[in-house]
């Protein structure tokens, strides 16, 4: 999996590929963590290169949007299409997360 950050004046942007899962979700958590201890509030996770995702992945973004939630912020979601969004919404996690068709919606959501 790979993780690309970009900081923006209203949110850091994430974009995600490959795959999230046992093996990796970890390596998400802790390309959250140091942008939610520096104070930001929303993270923008772009999942459109994502092509799959296990429990192990829905916990990393469930526990990132939890401690963002306790700061009056917010996960994000946006490029959710395919597989991903198959398990987003099997296991009815979809509608936990604000979801948006692109980075831009996204950006323009945050007031």
């Amino acid at each position: 999996m790979t993780i690309e950050a970009t900081s923006t004046a209203k949110a850091v942007i994430l974009k995600v590929a490959g795959r999230m899962d046992a093996e990796s979700h970890q390596q998400f958590e802790q390309a959250c963590e140091p942008w939610i201890q520096q104070g930001v509030t929303h993270l923008i996770v772009d999942l459109a290169a994502l092509d799959y995702i296990s429990s192990a992945g829905l916990g990393a973004i469930a526990r990132a949007s939890k401690s963002l939630q306790k700061r009056n912020g917010a996960v994000l979601l946006c490029g959710v299409t395919g597989l991903v969004k198959e398990v987003l919404e099997i296991t009815r996690l979809i509608s936990m997360f604000q979801v948006f068709a692109s980075v831009d919606d996204a950006r323009a959501s945050i007031g």
